[in-house]
C-alpha cells in the first residue's frame, strides 16, 4: 500500500521548489550576466563578466569572464586560470584562443570542443590591473607593479568575487595557468593558505602551471640545450652560449644596459641561426601565426628586442578585432579606461621585471608541504621556457621534500596516441609533457590538453594504453 505524503511534506516541497526556483532566477538576473555574445552559437551555459574592485583607494578594477560548467555546475569544482607576460590577458589568450568555450572567426565565434568548461566551471582573471579591460584611475597605479600587488590584488579579487557568487565560496578551488603565471600563482595560493590558517575561506586543492618560469636561471639556461638538440644552432653557437652567457643575472643585466659584449654576440648569432622564420614558441610551428603568442615575449627582453619586427602578422588577429568590437564589449559590460583599445599584451603596465629573478620554486614547495597537489606540465615544443629546465626543477623540489617517485617516468596516451610523457613523486607533485604542443598547450594541442586536465581535476593517473 503506498503511503501518501503528508500535508508537512508536502509544504516542505512546495519550500523547497520555490527555493530552488529563487536560486535559479536570481543567478539567471545577476547583473554580470551575459545574455549573448555577438556572433555565438547557441550552448546551455550560463556566461557572466564584469568588475570586481581590488582596492577602493587607488579605483583598481579587475575584469573577468566566467563560465559554467557545460553540465551540471552546482557539483564541478571552481577553476581560476591566469596568463603570463607579465601583463597579457587571460580573457584574449586563456579564455578566446586556448581553453575557452568559444574562439573568434571573422563576425562569429565557433564552439571549442575541447573548452575546459566541458569538466569544471572557468575563471578567467584580467590581471594585474592594467591588462586587457582591467584598469585604475590614474597612471601611478601602472608603475607600481610587482609580484607582491598582483598577489595582494588577486586575493582581494577572490575574496570579492565570492560576494558576486556565493554559491562557490565552498567550492574545491585549482588554480591554473602558465608562462609567467609560475610566479602569478604560486604566491596568490600562499596568501591563501596564510588567511586559512586564521579562518577557512578557500577550498584550495591544487595548482597546475603550464610552461612556467620557477627559477629564471635553470628555466632559461636550459634553451641552449633545446636549441642545439633540436638542430636551430650549431655547434660552435651551442659551446658559446653554455659559456658567454649567465641567465641568473640576465634580466637585471639587460634592465641597466650591462650585458657583457661577449653575451650580446652569443644572443645575436642565435637570433641569427634560428633565423625569423621559426616561432621560438613552438619550433615546429609555421610562422604565420595569431599574435595571441606574443604574451610570452616579455618575459624574453633580449628576444624581444631583436626579434620585435620578425612578427609575421599576415593572419589578422581575430581575438584582437572581435574584442575590439563595440557590440562585444557591451555584451561582456566591458570598458576601456585609459587606453583606445583592448590589446593581447598590455602597453601600459610598466611591471617590475626584476622579479622575474625571484625563484618561486620554495614557494610551490611549501604550498606541497601543505598539501596542496602540484603538475607541472610542458609544451615540449617551446624554446623560451622549455620541458628540460622545467623537469630538472620538479626533480630538485622532489628530492627537498623528500618525495619518492610513485609513478615511473612513462607515456600517457590521447586515445590510441602518445599524448606525453609524465611522472609523479608522492603522489601530490607530478610533472607531463604534452607531445606536439607550443609554450600555450591548449592553443596548439587543445584534445591533448584537456586530456591532462582533466585527470588534474580528478587527482587520477593519466591514461595508460590498454
Amino acid at each position: 500500500m503506498m503511503k501518501l505524503p503528508t500535508w508537512r511534506t508536502m509544504a516542505m516541497t512546495v519550500v523547497l521548489l520555490q527555493l530552488s526556483t529563487l536560486k535559479i532566477f536570481c543567478l539567471s538576473s545577476h547583473a554580470d550576466r551575459i545574455v549573448g555574445l555577438p556572433g555565438q552559437p547557441q550552448v546551455g551555459f550560463q556566461q557572466f563578466s564584469g568588475y570586481v574592485t581590488v582596492d577602493d583607494m587607488h579605483h583598481k578594477s579587475l575584469f573577468y569572464y566566467f563560465v559554467e560548467s557545460e553540465t551540471d555546475p552546482a557539483s564541478k569544482p571552481l577553476v581560476l586560470w591566469l596568463n603570463g607576460g607579465p601583463g597579457c590577458s587571460s580573457l584574449g589568450v586563456g579564455a578566446f584562443s586556448e581553453n575557452g568555450p568559444f574562439r573568434p572567426n571573422g563576425e562569429v565565434l565557433i564552439k571549442n570542443e575541447y573548452s575546459w568548461n566541458k569538466e569544471t566551471n572557468m575563471l578567467y582573471l584580467e590581471t594585474p590591473v592594467g591588462v586587457g579591460f582591467s584598469y585604475a584611475k590614474g597612471g601611478s597605479s601602472y608603475k607600481t607593479v610587482n609580484d607582491k600587488t598582483t598577489a595582494r590584488d588577486n586575493l582581494v579579487f577572490l575574496q570579492r568575487w565570492f560576494n558576486k557568487f556565493p554559491q562557490y565560496r565552498h567550492k574545491d578551488l585549482f588554480l591554473t595557468g602558465e608562462s609567467y603565471a609560475g610566479h602569478y600563482i604560486p604566491q596568490l595560493a600562499k596568501l591563501m593558505i596564510e588567511i586559512n590558517k586564521k579562518e577557512k575561506i578557500f577550498n584550495l586543492k591544487g595548482i597546475a602551471l603550464g610552461n612556467p618560469v620557477l627559477e629564471y636561471a635553470t628555466d632559461f639556461n636550459s634553451r641552449a640545450e633545446f636549441f642545439w638538440s633540436h638542430g636551430l644552432i650549431s655547434d660552435s653557437t651551442y659551446k658559446m652560449f653554455t659559456t658567454g652567457c649567465n641567465y641568473s643575472r640576465y634580466v637585471s643585466e639587460y634592465y641597466r644596459d650591462s650585458i657583457s659584449p661577449l653575451c650580446s654576440k652569443v644572443m645575436s648569432q642565435v637570433s641569427r641561426e634560428t633565423s625569423k622564420f621559426v616561432d621560438i614558441y613552438d619550433v615546429t610551428l609555421d610562422v604565420c601565426i595569431s599574435s595571441v603568442l606574443s604574451q610570452s615575449k616579455v618575459i624574453c627582453p633580449q628576444t624581444q628586442q631583436a626579434n620585435e619586427s620578425t612578427i609575421d602578422v599576415c593572419v589578422d588577429d581575430k581575438v584582437t578585432n572581435y574584442l575590439n568590437r563595440h557590440d562585444v564589449q557591451e555584451s561582456l559590460h566591458a570598458r576601456l579606461v585609459g587606453v583606445r583599445k583592448w590589446d593581447v599584451c598590455s602597453n601600459i603596465l610598466d611591471y617590475d621585471m626584476l622579479n622575474l629573478e625571484v625563484p618561486t620554486l620554495p614557494v610551490v614547495g611549501s604550498l606541497i608541504r601543505a598539501g596542496i597537489r602540484v603538475l607541472i606540465y610542458s609544451g615540449d615544443q617551446d624554446s623560451v621556457i622549455p620541458l628540460t629546465g622545467s623537469r630538472t626543477l620538479v626533480q630538485k623540489l622532489a628530492r627537498q621534500l623528500g618525495l619518492n617517485t610513485t609513478v615511473p617516468y612513462r607515456v600517457w596516451f590521447e586515445g590510441q596516441q602518445v599524448g606525453g610523457w609524465t611522472q609523479v613523486y608522492g603522489n601530490i607533485l607530478s610533472f607531463a609533457t604534452v607531445r606536439g604542443a607550443s609554450h600555450e598547450a591548449p592553443f596548439s594541442q587543445p584534445e591533448r590538453s584537456l586530456v591532462l586536465f582533466k585527470s588534474f581535476l580528478e587527482d587520477r593517473p593519466l591514461p595508460e594504453f590498454f
